[in-house]
């Protein structure tokens, strides 16, 4: 999956956040219903405008910036 065809970040939307195209449901909001234990169901059943391949976008997109950080980080400590 490419998170880039699903994701955007648009300065003039929730403050510039990371969204769901067509939405503004942000990234962090997903992945914080995720951490408080919704299911993947849940979030579709109650946010019906978000798809799995969304939630799946927004989890591909988190990891790739931890992984851009963690090598940023790595650069700095050489």
């Amino acid at each position: 999956m490419r998170y880039k065809e699903r994701i955007e970040i648009n300065p003039d939307v929730l403050v510039g956040k990371p969204i769901i195209k067509g939405t503004r449901i942000s990234v962090e909001f997903i992945l914080e219903l995720l951490a408080s234990g919704w299911g993947t169901e849940q979030i579709l059943k109650n946010y019906p405008q978000l798809t799995k391949d969304d939630i799946l976008a927004a989890i591909e997109y988190s990891l790739e910036v931890l992984r851009d950080k963690h090598i940023i980080r790595e650069r700095n400590l050489q």
